[in-house]
């Protein structure tokens, strides 16, 4: 008697303890499928997240069967306002010339792509140098982080200013060409640059002009070269000499780097109200992007807007040894 009535027990036990699981079991598949705000608001908090510059995170979302999709729609509208405020600027052509008639130019090159590196984006980097078997040129540029296109020269010059040119007018043509659509900028391996220039330079239109700071080793002595301004209106030039005049029958010579223009002139100079025919009867690209800056004084902007007297380049000059 007492085994049997221990036995009854247990089976009770087991009974209950089965019918309990059963009954829970029913009641947690039910609820799954009651949609509840609370758990919505808590999953949104952790599904979703905006990037910011301290911890910079990408944006996750979780797809799930139940949400309040007009909660999601709302948070994406406001992420992509925040984009919205920062559109991205023009790009910046860079074109460098290079020459080893200058035995620091690998030292110089790494020294502007250096500075290049800190740079807002958009910007690309157009480097020109003659063909050598063993350049390094191309290694630096690879390992930079900078977009660029490095363009070869084969012809040998004896002189290093008509070298310089030949190679601008290369870079000029590889713009043309592929129809690469920015501000181009003529950056020498000299050049020292407040890093507020780049986004200057990105608010031109047609033409722009900028006063630039020359410093020679070694001498306790100062040139500037460049337009003279009033606010962002260009009135005049500084000319080699130091003389503060206005533009004569005399065409004032232009420093290389003072200037920048809308590569579109060179593709489709109709658009700026010139025949094709003019630039297409010359070769010289340099010379003729050099005589539109002189001619479009309507179109020319002081850099920077504020007060283009303000000096954001300099030009530092070392002697190139031969």
């Amino acid at each position: 008697m007492g085994t049997q009535e221990r036995s009854r027990k247990k089976v009770h036990i087991w009974k209950k303890a089965i019918l309990h699981f059963l009954l829970c079991f029913v009641m947690g598949f039910f609820t799954g499928f009651t949609p509840t705000s609370k758990s919505w608001t808590s999953s949104t908090h952790v599904t979703m997240s905006v990037a910011t510059s301290d911890s910079p995170q990408p944006i996750e979302v979780f797809h799930q069967q139940n949400f309040n999709r007009s909660l999601l729609d709302d948070t994406e509208t406001n992420h992509s306002s925040q984009k919205a405020i920062v559109p991205p600027g023009k790009l910046v052509i860079v074109i460098t010339p290079t020459s080893r008639r200058n035995k620091l130019h690998n030292v110089l090159l790494r020294r502007l792509a250096s500075t290049l590196k800190l740079v807002a984006q958009p910007l690309l980097w157009v480097v020109v140098e003659q063909k050598y078997d063993d350049s390094e040129v191309s290694e630096m540029l690879r390992k930079s982080g900078i977009m660029y296109r490095h363009v070869v020269s084969k012809e040998n010059f004896s002189d290093a200013d008509s070298e310089m040119d030949h190679q601008r007018n290369l870079a000029l043509n590889h713009i043309e060409h592929h129809r690469l659509s920015g501000i181009v900028h003529f950056a020498g391996l000299s050049n020292v640059y407040d890093l507020s220039f780049f986004e200057e330079i990105r608010t031109i239109e047609a033409f722009g002009a900028w006063p630039i700071a020359k410093l020679s080793a070694n001498r306790k002595k100062v040139k500037i070269e460049g337009p003279v301004c009033d606010s962002s209106e260009v009135m005049g030039w500084h000319l080699r000499r130091m003389k503060n005049t206005t533009m004569d029958s005399t065409t004032p010579p232009i420093h290389i780097s003072s200037f920048a223009f809308n590569s579109s002139i060179l593709w489709d100079p109709e658009r700026w109200g010139r025949s094709s025919s003019i630039q297409d009867s010359s070769q010289n690209s340099l010379k003729y992007v050099r005589e539109e800056v002189l001619e479009e004084e309507t179109r020319l902007k002081g850099i920077p807007t504020q007060d283009c007297s303000k000096i954001l380049l300099w030009d530092l000059h070392i002697p190139i040894e031969q």
